[in-house]
Formats: structure tokens, sequence, C-alpha cells
């Protein structure tokens, strides 16, 4: 899948090292994908809260309900921990079915998750930003 076909047909984003802060881009990226309609779960273990929204501190710490509807896995944090998540998504898809997508913002994938990530199926889109890919193919508005 294209990142625009990603874009246009999975709505739910859990948001690896998702920011309270609107300065860094692991805030501004979620906040924006929140306006344009997407359901952002955060998962950040030093917030409670972020963009109104009940932060988790992992992946395998999200509710059943919510593991269940997760589509997209949109990583912001650094290399060393791309391998991690890979294998939190991949437990959540051993026992869910999904998520369906990895998708590692510049400078947060590494060779090894990449292919760990599609050796367990996923789609999986690397170094390139969410927000700017759904400017690019659906504008400001």
């Amino acid at each position: 899948m294209t990142p625009r076909e990603i874009l246009e047909k999975y709505r739910v984003v859990a948001v690896v090292g998702a920011s309270r802060s609107l300065e860094k881009d692991a805030g501004k990226v979620p906040a924006y994908l929140k306006e344009k309609g997407y359901e952002i779960i955060p998962i950040n273990p030093r917030a409670d809260e972020i963009l109104g929204v009940k932060a988790y501190p992992s992946l395998l710490d999200l509710p059943e309900d919510l593991a269940k509807r997760i589509e997209i896995v949109d990583v912001f944090r650094p290399p060393q921990e791309a391998m991690e998540v890979v294998r939190q998504a991949a437990e959540l898809k051993k026992k869910y079915g999904r998520p369906f997508v990895i998708w590692f913002q510049i400078g947060t994938a590494t060779v090894e998750a990449v292919k760990e990530a599609r050796r367990h199926g996923f789609e999986v889109v690397s170094g390139k930003c969410m927000m700017m890919e759904h400017k690019k193919y659906f504008g400001e508005g």
C-alpha cells in the first residue's frame, strides 16, 4: 500500500511517543491528524492525557477494546526503541489481528526493525511524516 492509500483507508492511530508539547513534532503531528478526523490514541509512559485523550504507557497497556481498533502505529521514538515497538505491535496483531501498519516517522526506524515489521506482515512506511504526507495528498483543507 502507498502512504496515500494507508491515509485514506485507516483512521485509528496509536502514536507511540506522543508529546504533550505542540512545539515538538510528536505533539504537532497527532494534533494535526486529530483535527483531520483521525482517532488518536497516545502512548507515553509519562503522560496521563494528551490532546484531551487518555494516554497509555505502552501498546501492551491498552485496554482490549482500544487495542482491537488500532489500525496504524505511528512511531515517534528513537531508532534504538524501534524493535521494541515492533515487538509490541506484533503481539497485538497476534492477539487481535491488528494493527495493520507501522509508520516510522523520519529518523525513528532501523533496517532491522523495518525487516522485522514486514516479517510480521505489517505494511511499513519509513522515513516519512504522516502530517506531511497527508498535506501532500489532501491539502490543508
